[in-house]
């Protein structure tokens, strides 16, 4: 281990509880390159199909029956029997 990386683990385990959830709700949502590529793409020039916008549609329909709420990440692991 780094010395920085050595230095950076004393100080998390110096911290609270609360302080660590806070860091760890931080570092999630610290940028990434792949999220920094995406944010900087541009926009698509393509039009968008008949197809393409009667899926939208019909999603934002579904969100709207079903709260604006999607399904949790853990539900579709467990219909897909991923681990």
């Amino acid at each position: 281990m780094t010395d920085i990386r050595k230095e950076v683990h004393e100080e998390i385990d110096r911290m609270t509880e609360r302080d660590v959830a806070l860091l760890k709700e931080f570092l999630a949502s610290f940028p990434t390159p792949l999220a920094a590529a995406c944010r900087n793409a541009p926009e698509s020039d393509e039009p968008e199909t008949e197809e393409e916008a009667r899926l939208v549609a019909e999603a934002k329909e579904w969100l709207r029956q079903n709260g604006g709420r999607g399904i949790p990440h853990e539900e579709i692991k467990r219909e897909f029997r991923i681990e």
